[in-house]
């Protein structure tokens, strides 16, 4: 769990693309103002693959995932083996960061 939330961590927020096992992926990374939740959205570029799950700090500090109708190591290995694209590289888009801004609901329950 270690290395998925210091993974998570590292990826910029916003909307943007990499790679995923060879495919190409549109990736929305959002936080609550708080930072108490993070919520991830990918979905493969012409494909149907879709990753999504939830992250909860809870009051001890504890994190709490929730993955969207899939399963937890799905998630995981995802977050672990996405590159984002470099700004400025391949694809159309690097990650723009849009955190400030109004929560972005995923489409899953909680």
């Amino acid at each position: 769990m270690v290395a998925f939330l210091e993974r998570l961590a590292a990826l910029p927020p916003g909307h943007g693309e990499g790679t995923f096992e060879g495919r190409r992926y549109g990736v929305t990374l959002n936080a609550s103002p708080d930072g108490r939740r993070r919520w991830l959205f990918a979905e493969e570029l012409g494909g149907t693959d879709r990753i999504s799950a939830n992250l909860y700090r809870l009051a001890d500090g504890r994190p709490l995932l929730k993955p969207c109708e899939m399963p937890a190591e799905k998630v995981v290995a995802f977050v672990l083996a996405y590159r984002p694209d470099a700004p400025g590289g391949e694809g159309t888009s690097a990650h723009a960061d849009r955190s400030s801004g109004s929560e972005i609901p995923l489409p899953c329950k909680e």
